[in-house]
């Protein structure tokens, strides 16, 4: 065995068993040696060692060897991207109590940007949500710690606690010009991912929070339950998948399923065997073809994306609202022998067309930012119409009972299913005006 190939064997081992090489200078300077052909860059492996070194000596504190290496291999893999994390046995036993559904927490969905905590999506119905927290929001501070130089581990780690405790947020918010504080109250976090109701007769209202395993199976229930509701069969349906951060994708090959009649749905590329997906539709439409409208935004992210893009790619829905997020790749978590595990980015996921979608988002069909509006002070009921003018001359097609009966049902179908203001949700209100204008269309 060569001396080149020995001091490599050298290197290769203290570094990875935690054991701090100090290479003399007359070996060092034997030889210029460059990458070998097993590919190892010899340079940066040295270099690595003797940072090891210097931070075991010259450190102001005593670190131990485990913690440096742990810290290495965290740096290495939040070095690729904003998703791939080392969790050790503690955080990756943290993480399957998240995925259970039940914990103690805030109900975001984050991740980091710029060295803080970002909010990709306040989760529906959750302490966050009702707190006020928005996409988009980057926070500074929890309680009284700055989130600077933690990791995300660290800081989702602070967040949950004890269902009834408070934390303190500090928040970053587009066009706010001060830091805004939030006190949230933790609570046990148990999602519902699909909620619906009826926005007025004939015309349904789906939203879906997160994708979950049995996302797609609930979808079906509460679309049967709002055609039982309505007594027939819906005129269109909206599909609300703002600030939903996704989740699992083959929910999303699902949900987009219960829509398409043939064709791809998503398929998956990436550089192992196992990486790669492709998931396609099965015959059937439970909206039977009926006008589709799907809201976006900046917080729809990953899983969400899926469906939009899916549903955009076959024309079989109008996508509105404004940009999405932009996370076009799928993570698999990989246990690890020590009983921690890795999360690694494994693969790109693209619409049926064929575009990926990360970092570019999917651009919405008809694009509505958010706007508050107000009701106009002008009264209807204060309006004069034609029937009201003295000795107004009768309507020969339609009797003063016939109009009393129509107005008499109308008020019945706005007791039982107040008609949605534009005030309250501007975007879902035009996707409903929308809908409607494209169920006249297809009439005629």
């Amino acid at each position: 065995m060569s001396k080149q190939y020995k001091t490599v064997l050298v290197l290769v081992f203290g570094i990875f068993v935690g054991i701090s090489v100090s290479l003399t200078s007359s070996v060092l300077a034997e030889k210029k040696m460059e990458s070998t052909a097993s590919g190892l860059p010899l340079n940066e492996l040295r270099n690595f060692s003797d940072i090891f070194a210097r931070i075991k000596s010259d450190y102001v504190e005593e670190v131990d060897d485990k913690t440096l290496l742990q810290s290495a291999i965290r740096g290495m893999l939040t070095g690729l991207d904003p998703h791939s994390s080392y969790l050790d046995a503690e955080q990756y036993k943290e993480l399957k109590i998240g995925t259970t559904g039940k914990f103690g927490g805030l109900g975001i969905q984050v991740g980091m940007e710029d060295g803080f905590v970002k909010v990709i999506s306040p989760i529906d119905d959750t302490p966050a949500f009702r707190a006020g927290l928005e996409a988009g929001d980057l926070i500074i501070r929890l309680d009284d710690k700055s989130v600077k130089g933690m990791t995300l581990n660290d800081a989702v780690k602070i967040m949950r606690g004890d269902p009834g405790t408070d934390i303190k947020l500090t928040v970053i918010r587009e066009g706010a010009d001060k830091p805004l504080p939030f006190t949230v109250t933790r609570d046990i976090i148990s999602v519902k991912s699909v909620k619906s109701r009826i926005l007025e007769p004939d015309y349904g209202y789906i939203r879906i929070s997160n994708f979950q395993s049995k996302t797609a199976r609930d979808l079906v229930s509460e679309i049967s339950k709002l055609k039982k509701e309505n007594e027939e069969e819906l005129k269109g349906l909206v599909l609300d998948l703002r600030n939903n951060p996704g989740g699992v994708l083959s929910a999303a090959a699902d949900v987009s399923d219960a829509f398409i009649n043939e064709g791809k749905l998503v398929f998956t590329r990436g550089r192992i065997e196992n990486s790669e997906f492709e998931f396609n539709a099965k015959p059937g439409d439970i909206m039977n073809g009926a006008p589709l409208v799907v809201l976006i935004n900046g917080g729809s992210a990953s899983a969400s994306e899926i469906v939009a893009g899916a549903l955009q790619d076959h024309k079989r829905a109008v996508i509105m609202g404004s940009k999405s997020f932009g996370k076009g790749s799928v993570q698999t978590i990989q246990e690890l022998r020590s009983g921690g595990a890795v999360k690694i980015t494994t693969a790109r996921y693209f619409t049926p067309n064929g575009r990926s979608i990360q970092g570019e988002g999917i651009t919405p069909d008809i694009a509505i930012e958010r706007y508050s509006v107000t009701a106009s002070k002008d009264e209807p009921s204060l309006r004069i119409k034609e029937s009201d003018l003295k000795h107004s001359i009768t309507n020969p097609t339609k009797s003063q009972e016939a109009i009393k009966k129509a107005e008499d049902e109308g008020k019945k179908d706005e007791e039982e299913h107040p008609k949605l203001k534009a005030t309250e949700d501007f975007q879902l209100f035009e996707a409903l005006m929308l809908l409607k204008g494209l169920n006249i269309l297809s009439r005629s």
